[in-house]
C-alpha cells in the first residue's frame, strides 16, 4: 500500500493541543487533540504548563511519523500570541509559560510609558493598545526589572511558535507574524523593532527575524523532514483566505478570542481605533493587517455555564438549540428593552427557558461582535464577510449577525482547520510540487 504524502502541523490554543495532518491537496486526513491542564507561576497565577507542552509537542510529532499509511514530508507550527518562552545557552527554559492576562505591575508600566512618549504616541506606532501583559514585550521588559538574575541567564526570548519549532531544529529564530501581534516591539511607521527594543537592552535576547516560508532540513529517527519556523495563530488562519480571495473582505476567526482582520486597511491606527482595542498584526508577506479583538470565546463560555447551572441542564445543552426567528426577534427586544452591555446584566429569573435565555446571550455577543467589525470597516469596506472556527458552526450566532449585514454576504467559511492549514500552505514549496487548488474553503451563505 502506497504511503499518501503529507504535512504535519501542531496547533497549539490556549485550549486545545492538535496535530493535523493534510495531504498535498490540502484535504485534512488525520487530527488529534490533546488537552492539559493548567499549572501556576512562582505567583500562584494560573499558567500554561510548559513541561507537558514541551512533551506532548515532542510526543504528538514523533508519534506522526509513525501512523499507518502516511508519509510525512513537512511540520510547522502555530500558536497563540502573547507568549515567550526563556531559554539558556543549553535551550533549556528558564522560567513559565507567563500567562498573557497575568495583571501588569502599574508602577513599571507608568514609567515605561512616560520613559517613551505616552501610551497614545506610542500605541500609535507600535499598533499596539495598552494591554499589560498581552503586550509580550512588556513581559520581557518584566523580568529583566523584577528577576535580573534570570535575565542575564537567558539566550533567547522565543514567542511560542518558534519555541516549537526550536525543538525539533535547535534554530533560535523570530518570526515576522509573532513580532506583530500587539506585541509593543514593532514600530508600524518605521517598519523595524521600536527604539525602546534596544536602549532597554532587550534586543540582545532577541533571535534573528528570518522569512516565515524558511525551512530546515532536519532528521528525526532517521526520518529527513522540512521544519518550519512556526506562525502566530491569527495571521495563520488568514492565509487560505489571501490565497483565495483578492477583492476586499473582512475575516473573523473565532475561537476563544474573535479576531476580526480587515488585511485591506492600511491606515494608520487612530486613538479612537486603539482605545476600542484595536490593534495591527503582520501577515506572513509582512504587510500590516487592521484587526480587533474580543474575548468572545471565553464570554459564550461563561454564559452558556450560567445558563446550564441556572435551569439544572446539561452543559452542552446550547448544542442542541437551532436558529428561530421569533425566538431571536423576542431575544434582541429583550436586550433592547434595557440597552444591556452584558450577559451578567440579565436576570435569568425573568427568562422563561433556557432556548430564549441563550438566545439573548447570543444577542449580547452578536451585538459587540458587530461593533468590533465595524471598527475596521471605516476605511476600507468590504463586501464579504467571512467567519470561520467556531463561531461559524453556531447557526442562532451567524443568523443573528447575517440579519444585521442585509447589504453584505455573510458566510460560515468551513475550512479544514484554517489556523492549521495556513499553517501548511506558509512552506507549501518546501514539500508539496502540486500547484494550490482553488478549493480550499467551503462557504455557506448567511441571509
Amino acid at each position: 500500500m502506497q504511503k499518501k504524502s503529507v504535512v504535519a502541523i501542531l496547533d497549539v490554543g490556549k485550549t486545545n493541543k492538535k496535530l493535523l495532518l493534510f495531504d498535498q491537496a490540502y484535504n485534512l486526513v488525520y487530527e488529534k487533540s490533546d488537552r492539559m491542564e493548567e499549572t501556576v507561576d512562582e505567583d500562584g497565577f494560573p499558567c500554561e504548563d510548559l513541561a507537558s507542552l514541551t512533551n506532548s509537542a515532542l510526543e504528538l510529532i514523533k508519534g506522526s511519523l509513525h501512523l499507518e499509511g502516511f508519509d510525512v514530508k513537512a511540520i510547522n507550527f502555530t500558536a497563540y500570541g502573547a507568549s515567550f518562552v526563556y531559554i539558556d545557552g543549553d535551550g533549556k527554559t528558564l522560567t513559565p509559560l507567563y500567562n498573557y492576562l497575568k495583571p501588569y505591575p502599574e508602577d513599571l508600566q507608568h514609567e515605561f510609558y512616560e520613559k517613551y512618549g505616552g501610551e497614545k504616541p506610542f500605541s500609535r506606532c507600535t499598533a499596539s493598545p495598552v494591554l499589560g501583559s498581552l503586550n509580550s514585550g512588556m513581559q520581557v521588559l518584566r523580568i529583566k526589572h523584577e528577576r535580573p538574575e534570570i535575565f542575564d541567564r537567558i539566550a533567547f526570548a522565543l514567542h511560542l511558535p518558534q519555541y516549537l519549532s526550536y525543538l525539533f531544529t535547535d534554530l533560535a529564530v523570530t518570526d515576522i507574524t509573532s513580532i506583530g501581534c500587539h506585541t509593543n516591539l514593532w514600530d508600524f511607521t518605521q517598519q523595524a523593532y521600536h527604539d525602546w527594543v534596544q536602549q532597554e537592552g532587550i534586543a540582545t535576547v532577541l533571535a534573528p527575524v528570518i522569512p516565515s516560508a524558511h525551512v530546515e532540513k532536519i532528521n528525526i529517527e532517521g526520518q529527513e523532514l522540512s521544519c518550519g519556523i512556526g506562525l502566530h495563530d491569527s495571521s495563520s488562519a488568514l492565509i487560505p483566505y489571501l490565497i483565495c480571495f483578492k477583492n476586499p473582505f473582512v475575516l473573523v476567526s473565532t475561537g476563544t478570542w474573535s479576531i476580526s482582520l480587515n488585511p485591506f486597511d492600511h491606515v494608520p491606527l487612530t486613538d479612537e481605533e486603539l482605545e476600542k482595542d484595536c490593534l495591527c498584526y503582520l501577515q506572513f508577506t509582512g504587510k500590516p493587517v487592521k484587526a480587533s479583538r474580543l474575548f468572545l470565546g471565553n464570554a459564550h463560555e461563561k454564559g452558556a455555564e450560567r445558563i446550564a447551572s441556572h435551569y439544572a441542564i446539561p452543559a452542552d445543552f446550547f448544542k442542541a438549540i437551532q436558529f428561530d426567528q421569533d425566538l431571536s426577534a423576542l431575544a434582541q427586544e429583550r436586550l433592547l428593552s434595557k440597552d444591556f452591555s452584558s450577559f451578567e446584566a440579565i436576570d435569568l429569573m425573568e427568562v422563561v427557558s433556557p432556548d430564549l435565555a441563550y438566545n439573548i446571550l447570543i444577542a449580547v455577543l452578536v451585538k459587540k461582535q458587530i461593533e468590533s467589525i465595524d471598527l475596521i470597516l471605516k476605511h476600507q469596506d468590504a463586501e464579504n464577510i467571512f467567519v470561520d472556527g467556531g463561531f461559524s458552526k453556531n447557526h442562532v450566532f451567524m443568523s443573528m449577525l447575517a440579519s444585521h449585514y442585509n447589504g453584505k454576504k455573510v458566510f460560515a467559511a468551513e475550512v479544514a482547520q484554517a489556523t492549521a492549514l495556513g499553517a501548511a500552505l506558509a512552506i507549501h514549496d518546501a514539500w508539496n510540487p502540486n500547484p494550490i487548488g482553488d478549493d480550499l474553503i467551503n462557504l455557506k451563505l448567511y441571509s
